[in-house]
């Protein structure tokens, strides 16, 4: 089943660290200077941000997004998703108007069917041929992340380290804290990705949906439906922001959710602020909203060792 999430396809990487699994190197950017910056969180600073190393720059308005699926399409590949919890969509910045980027550095544009491929002001946006971004991270010996990431970021119809390369080079290139020039002259080929996928990492683990709502008695089911005002309380009551709820079916099955934050400090190490979401729910506020289960055959447990 490894091989089949890709983790075969880095071992041979992997060995190059072999010896030295005890002094992997790290993928943090060089932020020294930040300590002498204003602490104001993004979207809420008064004064331009002079160090755009040090705050995620225009895009301060973040957001961790996450998939209810209820199938992968590979489950004969062993792609399955993970069993009581959401899956990781990805951590995009928009900007404070609600308004985003894409695809801003294409010297780091690693998704093979990019969309758009064709940008607003004409830019073909070329899709990439070369080694999935998976190889980047088992480059720097990280098998854990990768671990975590083929548990919980999941990609339906499509592999997911494709997925990976998709959310980097659309929303991270964006991000001014995962700038290559934030890593100094000390900089290693790719560790800004390694460093861009901790960080979705890190953010995920900060909004359990499923638990949040199993808490609150609500549950997957074939049979009951949930008004979306009983979904919005239950994760503003641990989050402090309604988030962005995402339907499908005329509004009536619950796809997606996104939480919306500020951030005091770097994507990759601040604190986030909730905020509520800029975007209307896609999900009816009048119908009742179907949560559905998953088939056995589309997940599997993954809160025990590999």
């Amino acid at each position: 089943m490894a091989a089949a999430f890709g983790l075969a396809s880095v071992l041979l990487a992997v060995q190059g660290v072999a010896a030295s699994l005890f002094s992997l190197p790290r993928t943090y950017p060089n932020i020294t200077a930040c300590a002498s910056e204003p602490i104001t969180y993004s979207c809420e600073n008064t004064a331009t941000i002079q160090n755009t190393c040090c705050s995620p720059t225009p895009g301060g308005l973040v957001l961790q997004t996450q998939f209810w699926d209820t199938y992968t399409g590979l489950e004969k590949k062993g792609q399955l998703l993970p069993k009581d919890s959401w899956t990781i969509h990805g951590l995009w910045p928009d900007n404070c108007d609600g308004s985003f980027e894409q695809y801003c550095d294409l010297s780091r544009q690693y998704d093979r069917k990019p969309s758009p491929s064709v940008l607003p002001d004409g830019t073909t946006v070329p899709a990439y041929t070369g080694p999935g971004v998976d190889t980047f991270v088992g480059e720097f010996g990280r098998l854990d992340l990768l671990t975590y990431m083929d548990k919980y970021w999941v990609s339906q119809g499509s592999p997911n380290a494709d997925f990976w390369g998709h959310e980097f080079a659309k929303h991270a290139t964006c991000t001014s804290t995962f700038d290559v020039s934030c890593y100094g002259p000390g900089y290693k080929k790719n560790q800004d990705v390694v460093d861009f996928f901790d960080a979705v990492v890190r953010a995920f683990k900060m909004y359990p949906t499923f638990d949040v709502l199993a808490a609150s008695g609500i549950l997957p089911s074939n049979k009951t439906t949930y008004p979306l005002s009983l979904l919005q309380t239950a994760l503003k009551a641990q989050t402090g922001a309604v988030p962005y709820l995402g339907c499908g079916q005329n509004g009536t099955v619950l796809q997606e959710v996104w939480y919306f934050s500020h951030v005091s400090g770097t994507e990759q190490f601040g604190h986030y602020k909730s905020v509520d979401s800029t975007t209307k729910s896609t999900c009816s506020a009048t119908a009742g909203i179907h949560y559905y289960e998953r088939t056995p055959a589309s997940e599997r447990e993954v809160r025990v060792l590999p």
